[in-house]
C-alpha cells in the first residue's frame, strides 16, 4: 500500500531559511543562497572565508540518560554515564505509557513482537546498546501509530534507574488526532453486475473510516478472495494508493480491480512427470465438475484432500485460461511423499495384558490409493498376523473399500479362540481433517474359529464354528473433535445378522446402540457421558460361539474391572458372556495446559436375557491423567471396583491414545 503525504511549507527569510516539516514528513533541507554585497561598509561584518573554522555546535538540550540513580545535577548525569561505561552492562525493563487509551491499536502486541529492546531483553546491555535500541523502538512505535491512522504521534523516551541498580525505559505516547478517509474509490467492479454492491461491501472501507493500513490491506485481500470464490479465478486487485492530507487530517484512497472475466471449471491437467495417480482420480476427489461455476474454496479443498491421502507430499494447483474463454483449466503439480511406512504401538490393560502391534504399509501399491498393510500383534493374551488392503476414495470422495485376511489366537478369561477371518466392507469414513456428520459401513465377514468355552473349566472341549455375518453400521457425529471432543454429541447403531454352523445352522441378530455427549464449562472443564445397550435376538447364550457373545469390563467399557470380567460367571468364577448388555460412563475432564486429570465413574452389566434389565449393575470409579499431544490425548486411567465380586482386581490400569469415549 503506497501512502503519499501532502503538507504546505512557507519560506520567509532574508538569507537562510530551513523550513520545519510537518510531523510525519521527511525533513527538507535547503542551502542558503549566496548573495554578493554591492560594497563593503566600515561597520559591515567581515566577509566569510570558505576555510574559516565553524563555530562550536550549541547543545541540543537533551541530557544523557541517567542510568544509575534518580535524576540529579548535570555533573551527576555525566558521572553516571562514565560509571556505566566503566562497570559494563545492566539489565533493563520497558513500559509504554499512554497505550491504554488506544484500545483499537495493536501497539503493545506489535511492540512485543518487533521491539529491539524486547528481543534482547533477557541479556545485559551497555549504554550504547540501550541507546540504539531505544531509538529503534521509538521509531517502531511511531510507525505502528501511523499505520493505525495516527499520523501526528509524539513519542518520548525516558531512561532512568529503577531504584534497584537496573534500568527502566519508559515510552510516553501521545497519539495525536486520528486521520479519517475523505474519499474511497474502488474502480473496476462495474463489470460484475449485480454482484458489485456485495463486493464493494466486502472491501468494507468507507469514507469517515480511520486511515488504518491494516483495515485497508485486509479489505483488499477479502475483496480478491470474494472475487475468486465467486467465479473470477484471474481477478487482481491493485495495491491501494492512499494520499494523506496533513492540513485536513484526511486520506484519499484509490484502488483498481481487474476481474479477469467470469469463468467455469474446465479440465484438470497434471503437470508432474511421475504423478502418484492420474487426472481422472483427482476428478473423483475434487468437489467440482467441469462446467460448474469456478470457486476458489473448492480448489483449496482439493489441495487439502490430496495432501490428506498420505501419498502426496506437496501440491500446487493453478487455474489457467482454457481454450474456451468461459472456462479455467486446473493445472495440478504433485510431489510424492514416501510411500512405505513402518508404524507400531504398545499398550496395557488389566485383563488384556501387554499388547504390541507393528504395521508395514505401502500406501499406493495398487493405483490409485490402494494401500497394502502387513499387521502383526504380539501380546500376553493375543497374537495376530494379517494382510489388509484399503483403497481410499474408491469411486467416490471419502468412500473406502477394505478387505482383510487375519489369523489370530485370543486367550481371554472368558474363552480362547483360534480364528481365521476374511472380511470386506465399504464405508464412508470420517477423519481428523474432514470430520463427517454421517458415516456408515456395510460389509461381510467369513470366519472359521476353533474356540474353547471356559464356562466348564478344565472339562470344556474345543468346538469349531463357521460363521457368516453381514455387519451394517451408521453413525451421526455432532461433536467438535474426533479424538478430543469438548462439546456436542455422538450416536451410533450397529446391526449384524449372522449364521453360525456347528452341528447344524444357528441364525441370530446382534444389535448395539451407543451414545455420548460432551458439555463444556469454561475452557478447562468438560463433563462427558456415554451410554450403551446391546441385544442378541434368535439364539440362546450357550448356542452362540463364545467370541460372538456380549462382554463388559475394561478400558473402553467399565473401568475399575478387568477386560470382559463383568456379568454372569460359572462355577470356576470365569465370565460366560451373555445376550444383552447395558453400560454407562460419566467423567469430568479437567485440563491444565497440555495436561489434565479425569475423575470418572462407570457402570454396567451383562444379562442372559435378550433385553438388558438395567439391574445388578457393577460400578467402577477412579481417576485418569491426560497428556494432550499434537496428535491427540494420551490417557492413563486407574480404577477400582466399587462393588466387586470374588476374583476382581482391586486396581485396574489402562493406557491408550484418545479419550475413553
Amino acid at each position: 500500500m503506497s501512502i503519499t503525504c501532502r503538507c504546505a511549507l512557507m519560506v520567509t527569510a532574508l538569507i537562510l531559511v530551513t523550513p520545519l516539516p510537518h510531523q510525519g514528513t521527511a525533513m527538507a533541507q535547503q542551502s542558503a543562497p549566496v548573495i554578493a554585497p554591492a560594497s563593503v561598509q566600515p561597520n559591515d561584518p567581515p566577509a566569510l572565508e570558505p576555510l574559516t573554522p565553524m563555530a562550536d555546535v550549541p547543545d541540543i538540550g537533551v541530557d544523557w540518560p541517567d542510568m544509575a540513580a534518580p535524576a540529579g545535577t548535570e555533573s551527576e548525569a555525566v558521572e553516571v554515564k562514565q560509571d556505566l561505561n566503566d562497570s559494563g552492562e545492566r539489565r533493563y525493563s520497558v513500559v509504554i505509557e499512554g497505550a491504554d487509551q488506544l484500545s483499537a491499536v495493536p501497539l503493545k502486541e506489535r511492540f512485543n513482537a518487533l521491539s529491539a529492546l524486547k528481543a534482547a531483553g533477557k541479556d545485559r546491555a551497555n549504554t550504547a546498546q540501550i541507546d540504539r535500541r531505544v531509538r529503534e523502538d521509538r521509531d517502531l512505535i511511531e510507525q505502528v501509530l501511523k499505520t493505525s491512522g495516527y499520523y501526528d504521534p509524539q513519542v518520548e523516551s525516558v531512561v532512568e534507574s529503577d531504584g534497584a541498580g537496573d534500568v527502566l525505559i519508559r515510552f510516553i505516547v501521545a497519539a495525536g488526532p486520528l486521520y479519517r478517509f475523505g474519499s474511497v474509490r474502488v474502480d473496476g467492479l462495474d463489470g460484475t453486475g449485480v454482484k458489485a454492491p456485495e463486493l464493494s461491501a466486502t472491501f468494507g472501507v468507507e469514507g469517515e473510516d480511520a486511515v488504518d493500513a491494516d483495515d485497508v490491506v485486509a479489505g483488499r485481500d477479502a475483496l480478491e478472495k470474494k472475487l475468486k470464490d465467486g467465479g473470477y479465478p484471474f481477478a487482481k486487485v491493485s495495491e491501494p494508493e492512499v494520499v494523506v492530507d496533513h492540513d485536513a487530517r484526511t486520506g484519499a484512497l484509490a484502488m483498481n480491480v481487474d476481474t479477469g472475466g467470469l469463468r467455469n471449471f474446465g479440465t484438470i491437467k497434471i503437470t508432474s512427470a511421475n504423478p502418484p495417480f492420474d487426472a481422472k482420480h483427482i476428478g473423483v476427489i475434487a468437489r467440482f465438475k467441469p462446467g460448474q461455476p469456478y470457486d476458489q474454496t473448492k480448489i483449496e479443498d482439493l489441495r487439502r484432500a490430496l495432501v490428506a491421502t498420505g501419498i502426496v507430499g506437496s501440491v500446487a494447483i493453478t487455474p489457467v485460461p482454457a481454450q474456451d474463454v468461459t472456462a479455467a483449466d486446473i493445472q495440478v503439480a504433485l510431489e510424492k511423499s514416501p510411500l512405505r511406512t513402518i508404524a507400531g504401538d504398545i499398550g496395557y490393560g488389566t485383563g488384556e495384558g501387554i499388547r504390541a502391534e507393528v504395521n508395514w504399509t505401502h500406501r499406493n501399491l495398487i493405483k490409485p490409493e490402494g494401500a497394502l498393510t502387513l499387521r502383526g500383534v504380539a501380546g500376553t493374551q493375543e497374537q495376530l498376523a494379517g494382510i489388509v488392503f484399503r483403497q481410499s476414495n474408491f469411486r467416490k470422495r471419502d468412500q473406502v473399500f477394505n478387505t482383510s485376511l487375519l489369523a489370530s489366537n485370543l486367550n481371554r478369561r472368558a474363552f480362547d479362540a483360534r480364528t481365521v477371518a476374511l472380511s470386506a466392507n465399504l464405508e464412508r469414513q470420517s477423519n481428523i481433517i474432514w470430520q463427517k456428520r454421517w458415516t456408515w459401513s456395510a460389509g461381510m465377514e467369513l470366519l472359521a474359529t476353533d474356540e474353547r468355552d471356559m464356562t466348564r473349566g478344565l472339562l470344556s472341549s474345543r468346538q469349531t464354528f463357521l460363521i457368516a455375518a453381514a455387519p451394517l453400521s451408521v453413525g451421526y457425529d455432532q461433536s467438535n473433535d474426533l479424538l478430543n471432543p469438548t462439546k456436542g454429541f455422538r450416536l451410533a447403531a450397529r446391526l449384524s445378522p449372522e449364521i453360525s454352523f456347528r452341528n447344524g445352522k444357528n441364525t441370530y441378530l446382534r444389535a448395539q446402540i451407543d451414545g455420548s455427549a460432551y458439555l463444556p464449562f469454561g475452557d478447562r472443564l468438560v463433563i462427558a457421558g456415554r451410554a450403551r445397550a446391546g441385544s442378541i435376538f434368535g439364539a440362546q447364550t450357550f448356542s452362540l460361539p463364545p467370541s460372538r457373545r456380549f462382554y463388559s469390563g475394561g478400558g473402553g467399557s467399565v473401568r475399575g474391572y478387568g477386560y470382559q470380567s463383568i456379568g454372569p460367571r460359572d462355577a470356576f468364577n470365569d465370565p460366560v458372556g451373555g445376550r444383552s448388555l447395558a453400560e454407562f460412563g460419566l467423567e469430568a475432564r479437567i485440563r491444565f495446559g497440555d495436561f489434565g486429570v479425569v475423575p470418572f465413574i462407570d457402570g454396567g452389566s451383562i444379562y442372559d436375557t435378550r433385553i438388558p434389565k438395567f439391574s445388578d449393575l457393577r460400578f467402577g470409579a477412579g481417576i485418569g491423567a491426560r497428556y494432550y499431544s499434537s496428535f491427540g490425548p494420551i490417557r492413563i486411567d486407574v480404577g477400582t471396583p466399587i462393588n466387586p465380586r470374588k476374583g476382581d482386581s482391586r486396581v485396574t490400569v489402562f493406557v491408550s491414545l484418545g479419550q475413553a469415549f
